[in-house]
C-alpha cells in the first residue's frame, strides 16, 4: 500500500538529519519509493522562536497497517536522537510523520490519517503535490486545492533529498 510520510528537522545537520530518516525507514524495512525536493520553512504551531525547519516528503511502500507504520516511524525517530515528550510543535532533530496511508481513514488515540493538519500545512502540500499532483483525501478533497487556498507560511526550495 502506498503512504506518504512527512520528514522535519530544525535541529542539528538538518539535511544530513532527513536523509538519515529515509536511511533509517529503508533499513526496517520500509520501501523508500520517491522523495520530494527538500524545502526551508518557517516554523509553525506555538513556538515561535526557533530555527527555521527543513522538510520534505516520501512515498513509501508497505504492507503495514497504520499502528505499525506509526510504531516505525517512531522508533527512527528515537534512533536519530529524538526525545519523547518534547515540547509540541518545538525544535527536533528529526520528525516523521504518517501524513496518508492509502485511502484509509483511521482514527485512535495515538493517530489520526489522514493527518489532522494535512490541509492546513503548506510545508506538507508543497512535498505531497510534488511527488503526486493529483493526490486526494479518501473523501476526494484534493490536496492541489487546499494548497490554493492557504496564505502566508514561507516554503522555499533548497535542494535535493
Amino acid at each position: 500500500m502506498r503512504a506518504y510520510l512527512g520528514l522535519g528537522s530544525n535541529v542539528g545537520d538538518r539535511l544530513d538529519n532527513l536523509r538519515a530518516a529515509v536511511a533509517a525507514l529503508e533499513a526496517r524495512g520500509i520501501h523508500v519509493v520517491g522523495g520530494s525536493s527538500v524545502y526551508e520553512t518557517e516554523p509553525q504551531g506555538e513556538v515561535r522562536d526557533q530555527p527555521d525547519f527543513l522538510n520534505a516528503a516520501v512515498a513509501v511502500e508497505t504492507e503495514l497497517g497504520p499502528e505499525e507504520l506509526l510504531d516505525e516511524c517512531k522508533a527512527v525517530e528515537a534512533n536519530l536522537g529524538r526525545e519523547p515528550g518534547g515540547v509540541r510543535h518545538g525544535p527536533r532533530a528529526i520528525d516523521v510523520d504518517l501524513l496518508l496511508l492509502g485511502g484509509l481513514e483511521h482514527r485512535s488515540e495515538r493517530l489520526t490519517l489522514p493527518h489532522r493538519d494535512v490541509l492546513a500545512r503548506r510545508f506538507v502540500l508543497v512535498p505531497l503535490l510534488e511527488l503526486d499532483p493529483e493526490l486526494a483525501l479518501p473523501n476526494g478533497t484534493r490536496l492541489a486545492d487546499a494548497l490554493s487556498a492557504l496564505e502566508g507560511q514561507r516554503v522555499e526550495r533548497v535542494g535535493r533529498l
